[in-house]
Protein backbone atom coordinates (compact mmCIF):
# COMPACT_ATOMS: atom_id res chain seq x y z
CA UNK A 1 0.00 0.00 0.00
CA UNK A 2 1.39 3.36 -1.04
CA UNK A 3 1.14 6.25 1.40
CA UNK A 4 2.30 9.81 1.00
CA UNK A 5 2.57 12.13 3.97
CA UNK A 6 3.03 15.88 3.68
CA UNK A 7 4.39 18.09 6.43
CA UNK A 8 5.46 21.69 6.89
CA UNK A 9 3.39 24.70 6.02
CA UNK A 10 1.31 26.47 8.61
CA UNK A 11 0.81 30.19 9.04
CA UNK A 12 3.33 32.35 7.21
CA UNK A 13 3.51 36.11 6.91
CA UNK A 14 3.42 37.69 3.46
CA UNK A 15 6.92 37.77 2.07
CA UNK A 16 7.93 34.82 4.21
CA UNK A 17 9.12 31.35 3.30
CA UNK A 18 8.09 27.80 3.94
CA UNK A 19 9.39 24.33 3.22
CA UNK A 20 7.04 21.46 2.61
CA UNK A 21 8.11 17.85 2.86
CA UNK A 22 6.61 14.74 1.34
CA UNK A 23 7.64 11.29 2.47
CA UNK A 24 6.35 7.96 1.32
CA UNK A 25 6.06 4.31 2.08
CA UNK A 26 5.25 1.73 -0.54
CA UNK A 27 6.87 3.48 -3.48
CA UNK A 28 10.26 4.88 -4.42
CA UNK A 29 10.52 8.52 -5.38
CA UNK A 30 13.73 7.91 -7.30
CA UNK A 31 11.63 6.08 -9.89
CA UNK A 32 8.50 8.23 -9.78
CA UNK A 33 7.38 11.52 -11.20
CA UNK A 34 6.49 13.48 -8.06
CA UNK A 35 4.61 16.75 -7.98
CA UNK A 36 3.09 19.28 -5.66
CA UNK A 37 -0.43 20.51 -6.30
CA UNK A 38 -2.49 22.98 -4.36
CA UNK A 39 -6.15 23.72 -3.92
CA UNK A 40 -7.59 26.90 -2.51
CA UNK A 41 -11.18 27.07 -1.25
CA UNK A 42 -13.61 27.29 -4.14
CA UNK A 43 -10.88 26.68 -6.72
CA UNK A 44 -9.68 23.72 -8.71
CA UNK A 45 -6.58 21.82 -7.77
CA UNK A 46 -3.59 23.14 -9.70
CA UNK A 47 -0.05 22.03 -10.35
CA UNK A 48 2.65 23.91 -8.47
CA UNK A 49 5.83 22.03 -9.36
CA UNK A 50 7.02 18.62 -10.49
CA UNK A 51 10.22 16.63 -10.57
CA UNK A 52 11.03 13.65 -12.79
CA UNK A 53 13.00 10.55 -11.78
CA UNK A 54 15.99 12.10 -13.51
CA UNK A 55 15.67 15.30 -11.53
CA UNK A 56 14.23 17.59 -14.19
CA UNK A 57 11.93 20.16 -12.65
CA UNK A 58 8.99 22.20 -13.85
CA UNK A 59 7.03 24.99 -12.26
CA UNK A 60 3.75 26.76 -12.68
CA UNK A 61 4.10 30.32 -13.86
CA UNK A 62 2.71 31.68 -10.62
CA UNK A 63 5.61 30.25 -8.58
CA UNK A 64 8.49 30.55 -11.03
CA UNK A 65 11.39 32.23 -9.32
CA UNK A 66 9.76 31.73 -5.90
CA UNK A 67 9.75 27.96 -5.53
CA UNK A 68 12.22 25.11 -5.63
CA UNK A 69 11.27 21.46 -5.79
CA UNK A 70 13.93 18.96 -4.82
CA UNK A 71 14.25 15.38 -3.70
CA UNK A 72 16.43 13.26 -1.52
CA UNK A 73 16.50 9.72 -2.89
CA UNK A 74 18.25 8.37 0.19
CA UNK A 75 15.46 9.72 2.39
CA UNK A 76 12.77 8.92 -0.20
CA UNK A 77 11.48 12.44 0.23
CA UNK A 78 10.51 15.38 -1.95
CA UNK A 79 10.54 18.97 -0.82
CA UNK A 80 8.96 22.20 -1.95
CA UNK A 81 10.51 25.42 -0.76
CA UNK A 82 8.61 28.61 -1.47
CA UNK A 83 9.76 32.15 -0.88
CA UNK A 84 8.17 35.57 -1.05
CA UNK A 85 4.83 34.05 -0.19
CA UNK A 86 1.67 35.94 -1.06
CA UNK A 87 -1.83 35.68 0.40
CA UNK A 88 -2.95 34.06 -2.86
CA UNK A 89 -0.57 31.18 -2.11
CA UNK A 90 -2.91 30.16 0.69
CA UNK A 91 -4.09 26.65 -0.09
CA UNK A 92 -3.96 23.01 0.84
CA UNK A 93 -0.80 21.62 -0.71
CA UNK A 94 -0.75 18.01 -1.89
CA UNK A 95 2.07 15.71 -2.88
CA UNK A 96 1.46 13.13 -5.60
CA UNK A 97 3.49 10.28 -7.02
CA UNK A 98 2.74 9.46 -10.66
CA UNK A 99 -0.51 11.42 -10.31
CA UNK A 100 -1.87 8.16 -8.96
CA UNK A 101 -1.03 8.31 -5.29
CA UNK A 102 -1.89 11.38 -3.25
CA UNK A 103 -1.27 12.54 0.26
CA UNK A 104 -3.81 14.18 2.52
CA UNK A 105 -2.33 17.62 2.09
CA UNK A 106 -0.76 20.24 4.32
CA UNK A 107 -2.23 23.69 4.82
CA UNK A 108 -0.28 26.82 3.97
CA UNK A 109 -1.87 30.06 5.09
CA UNK A 110 -0.24 33.33 4.15
CA UNK A 111 -1.55 36.13 6.30
CA UNK A 112 -0.37 38.93 8.52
Amino acid sequence: QVQLVESGGGLVQPGGSTRLSCTTSGTTFSRDFVAWYRQAPGKQRELVAGITPGGATSYAEFVKGRATISKDNAENAVYLEMNNLKPEDTALYYCTARLVYWGQGTQVTVSS
